[in-house]
């Protein structure tokens, strides 16, 4: 029997030709393995963009916004000093506006514990550029630790400025 007759024979029979069968086999193992290839090269690409470091989102800068204590603090010192009073005018600063508003809500608190801070100075230091600096920190914590007890940033306070500074 020929190639042909035994084609034709198995035709007869209802089944395709062994020649037939082999293509779409081949056919079939291709299709899975370009299927399989690119589900693999996508789940491998998908794995990949977790490990760059994605650029920060660079948030606007805001303007600094300054919330005057008015009017001026005024202490007296203790003792036997030559100075004996202080007249301090202070500017409060953030770039964001909850602070700015959470700092204007609670400004009593502020004047208070500021005004406590300024009575127990010592004229001796605060003469000094050294001493006011370190009266301005100390201002500075002291606003970011109210703030942070009424639920907001602390590190949204920026700074606290003296904008008058006046020992008698």
């Amino acid at each position: 029997m020929s190639n042909a007759e035994a084609a034709a024979v198995e035709l007869a029979e209802g089944g395709a030709p062994k020649k037939g069968k082999g293509k779409l086999i081949l056919i079939m193992v291709l299709a899975l393995v370009v299927v399989g290839g690119g589900a693999g090269g996508f789940l491998f690409w998908k794995s990949r963009q977790g490990e760059h470091p994605k650029e920060p989102e660079h948030k606007p800068v805001l303007p600094l916004q300054f919330v005057p204590l008015d009017p001026p603090f005024v202490v007296n010192f203790s003792g036997q000093q030559t100075v004996r009073f202080l007249q301090i005018e202070v500017r409060l600063s953030s770039r964001e506006l909850e602070t700015v508003e959470l700092m204007k809500a609670n400004e009593p608190v502020i004047r208070n514990d500021l005004l406590m801070l300024f009575g127990a100075q010592d004229a001796a230091q605060l003469a000094t550029r050294e001493g006011k600096e370190k009266l301005r920190a100390e201002s500075l914590a002291l606003v970011r630790k109210i703030v942070k007890a009424e639920a907001g940033k602390p590190e949204t306070v920026d700074n606290v400025f003296f904008t008058s500074f006046v020992m008698q």
